[in-house]
């Protein structure tokens, strides 16, 4: 679960989260690289042979997602040469950018800055936190009081991936899925259809699972289901109209591909002759599921709609 989690992560981070178009990312490599590109002056480049215009910094990302840079640090600048000082100045960074995203409600208590460090500079942490390094002023008391965690190296890659996973899908939360807008979802009391089934409330405090943003898109689902199975699938020769349901999550309510296909159908009516109208309607079996999710992804294609989803 959590490996196709990073994967679709991974995948929007890489198509959409830059300013300058596509940018593919590793988790947590290039996160950890990308949290610290050094701003290198024109003898530095010369030196190190690198293009600084190729490097983006993750700092971009969230200028970009978000509008505004990020309170009290730069997009790119330049890293201390003293590894126990870089260390101190990254350390701050990630908890700058911890508070920052908590401030906007993002869900991260469980997430320390130790955690988004690269692996080098979290053994010098662990090694200024017990004592063992003492190199520089800053270094001569503690970064925290609270408790700490000694990882091993394989432990601490494995923290750190999830860390920055986490992290990726709060700035999604925070910054992304408040974008929608529920004012052009007209109220799906209006259907007929709809009038007899539970309806999903867009308050705030609703439901302890999905936000405000998310109830939005499951109403937009709801609506858009119900208005077009009928039109869609009404010549269908593969278990005709499907019933009425209601769609109240996005794993469950979604694995058959039918609800997908409504919602693009009702922008894209031209695919339903090509495509949807050979979509199983009660799907029983997995090759049937299958079948449906070939033929939603080729209708994804068709229309160069390419976000790289398996099937």
């Amino acid at each position: 679960f959590f490996q196709k989690t990073l994967t679709a992560v991974k995948s929007w981070f890489t198509l959409f989260g830059w300013p300058k178009g596509q940018n593919p990312i590793s988790i947590p490599h290039s996160l950890r690289r990308d949290a610290c590109i050094v701003h290198l002056t024109i003898a530095q480049e010369k030196n190190f042979k690198r293009k600084v215009d190729k490097d983006v910094s993750f700092y971009e990302m969230i200028w970009h997602l978000n509008g505004r840079p990020l309170p009290g640090i730069a997009a790119s600048q330049a890293l201390l040469p003293d590894p126990v000082e870089r260390m101190f100045q990254i350390y701050w960074q990630h908890s700058e950018l911890l508070s920052f995203l908590k401030g906007q409600g993002a869900s991260l208590s469980h997430v320390m800055p130790e955690f988004l460090l690269a692996p080098e500079d979290y053994e010098i942490w662990t090694e200024v936190n017990t004592g063992l390094r003492v190199g520089s002023m800053r270094s001569s008391g503690k970064l925290s009081v609270r408790p700490i965690f000694i990882l091993g190296r394989r432990t601490f890659e494995t923290m750190s991936k999830r860390a920055w996973t986490d992290v990726l899908l709060q700035i999604y939360k925070v910054f992304v899925l408040p974008r929608i807008s529920a004012r052009g979802i007209p109220d799906p009391s209006s259907l007929e259809s709809l009038k007899n089934m539970p309806g999903i409330k867009s308050e705030p405090l609703c439901s302890n699972v999905y936000s405000r943003y998310e109830r939005a898109i499951l109403i937009w689902l709801n609506k858009h289901y119900e208005k077009n199975r009928k039109i869609v699938w009404k010549d269908s020769q593969r278990g005709g109209i499907p019933p009425m349901r209601w769609i109240v999550n996005f794993d469950r309510d979604l694995l058959d591909g039918l609800v997908l296909a409504a919602q693009i159908a009702a922008y894209c009516p031209y695919l339903i002759p090509t495509h949807f109208i050979r979509m199983y309607t009660n799907p029983r079996t997995q090759e049937q599921y299958l079948h449906n999710a070939l033929i939603l992804v080729k209708a994804l294609h068709s229309i160069s709609l390419d976000i790289d989803i398996k099937v």
